[in-house]
């Protein structure tokens, strides 16, 4: 009898589903990151904390490096906690992630970290997110 595990139910295609009716930790990530406005950045932890998890920045990461078409428009916008552009190889070179957020008006205090103080975007609480409109 083959045991159950953990990659059990995310090896599963759950795409099929719109994201606003997939109560999946990475869809609420997707959902969080789709209200990202052009010109701001948020973090992995920030996510995480508004999802209920202050220790889940991690798994945020993991969400992102495998997200959907629809979010990998916007997948540009997460940061780590410093502003630095840890993401940049899912385009191949952190140069396309920092130019995308250059295209957007986002500025820098260094080669590949972000001026937060700037551009840093709190997201709403969970509860207060209107589902997409797809």
């Amino acid at each position: 009898m083959r045991q159950s595990n953990l990659f059990d139910e995310a090896a599963e295609p759950e795409r099929a589903k719109p994201l606003d009716a997939d109560p999946s930790f990475p869809s609420r990530v997707y959902r969080l990151a789709l209200l990202i406005p052009p010109g701001k950045v948020t973090t992995y932890g920030t996510i995480a904390a508004v999802l209920g998890d202050r220790r889940g920045a991690r798994m945020v990461g993991w969400a992102m490096s495998n997200c959907p078409p629809e979010v990998s428009d916007v997948a540009h916008r997460v940061v780590n906690r410093y502003g630095e552009l840890s993401g940049g190889w899912a385009w191949g070179h952190p140069d396309v992630m920092k130019q995308l957020l250059v295209d957007e008006g986002v500025t820098f205090v260094d080669e590949y970290r972000v001026n937060l103080d700037k551009h840093l975007w709190i997201p709403p609480m969970e509860e207060e997110i209107e589902p997409p409109d797809w």
